[in-house]
């Protein structure tokens, strides 16, 4: 996975690229397929603002973020995408199997297979 992270008006230290990588392992962990990730870290007044572009293979997934902390906005962007990828990857799954997602499948009932008296 390349990982490229940009900051418009705001210098991107070591600790924010650090914390931004570490918190894409949870994205990269529900999704292996993950080819190239584009995070664009923005400020504009008490606006904090972060973009990312994760590209995977058939699909470019984007989200974006706006808090007043920089780290909420990466926090809040983070739980945004990997939502969205849980999504593809379930919607991937359904395509490619022709089944239904797993959490749109009917529960079994377990007492069927009892007879009845």
């Amino acid at each position: 996975m390349n990982l490229h992270i940009t900051g418009h008006h705001v210098q991107v230290t070591p600790a924010i690229r650090d914390y931004v990588s570490s918190k894409m392992d949870r994205v990269t962990k529900h999704f292996d397929h993950v080819i190239d990730v584009n995070v664009i870290l923005s400020v504009a007044k008490l606006r904090q603002k972060v973009e990312a572009t994760v590209h995977v293979r058939g699909r470019d997934i984007f989200c974006e973020s706006t808090e007043e902390d920089m780290y909420a906005a990466i926090d809040a962007l983070i739980d945004k995408l990997d939502r969205t990828i849980i999504k593809h990857k379930e919607k991937n799954l359904g395509h490619r199997h022709g089944d239904t997602p797993l959490k749109q499948r009917p529960v079994a009932d377990d007492t069927a297979d009892e007879p009845r008296e």
